[in-house]
């Protein structure tokens, strides 16, 4: 299986020539998936998910699916998105995906959460979307929050700890400066190379093999 890291928060995996995209937001480019099989969205904010993205990726793929969690089938108007809750899994041929977490990470007490889900591909790879959920497996692969109105680096740090993966890269940069990314690079490296894990430092393009 093979990770590649877009800009922000979407990443595109790939397997035995079918493609899954997660997060297909507002901070991402064009999106080229060969053989698409499923795209997942953790959650309704923008930086997320994008009309524009999803109405290309369906022009030449129309029948296929969208999942997320209730807010983001609400928020998407005119796409029809299978909701999924925590606990779920689903199989989109050869991704088998299982959901966790729920609630979006707090911003601010004066801010209402919204739904959120972390997803597990194939039991390797991690992806959290906006939150610090951890799932209940071992992880091999983390695609890591870097930067964002509701994380604090320290947090960061000790969820890499607790997953405790056997690799990391950053994800949900879009916010940072350069200064900014290379500090929470060091982070992450530092918190996963405790474990034993391996930090990638990845920019947009860049792909890991699992």
């Amino acid at each position: 299986m093979r990770v590649t890291k877009r800009e922000h928060a979407c990443m595109i995996l790939g397997d035995e020539g079918q493609s899954l995209v997660i997060d297909p937001g507002n901070q991402t480019g064009p999106i080229s998936a060969p053989g698409l099989v499923a795209i997942v969205i953790t959650h309704e904010h923008a930086d997320h998910w994008d009309a524009e993205h999803l109405a290309t990726l369906r022009a030449s793929n129309p029948n296929v699916p969208i999942y997320g969690p209730a807010g983001v089938a609400e928020a998407a108007e005119g796409f029809d998105v299978t909701v999924v809750e925590a606990g779920e899994r689903v199989t989109a041929s050869p991704f088998r995906l299982r959901f966790f977490g729920g609630t979006h990470a707090e911003i601010h007490r004066s801010i209402p959460r919204v739904d959120n889900l972390g997803v597990l591909v194939n039991e390797r790879f991690y992806y959290p979307g906006d939150s610090y959920a951890v799932p209940d497996v071992p992880v091999e692969l983390l695609a890591t929050p870097a930067g964002a109105p509701w994380l604090k680096i320290g947090e960061v740090m000790d969820f890499v700890s607790e997953v405790a993966p056997k690799m990391t890269f950053a994800v949900h940069d879009a916010p940072l400066s350069e200064m900014g990314l290379a500090m929470a690079h060091a982070r992450i490296e530092g918190a996963v190379s405790a474990g034993g894990g391996e930090h990638h430092r990845l920019s947009p393009g860049d792909a890991i093999e699992l």
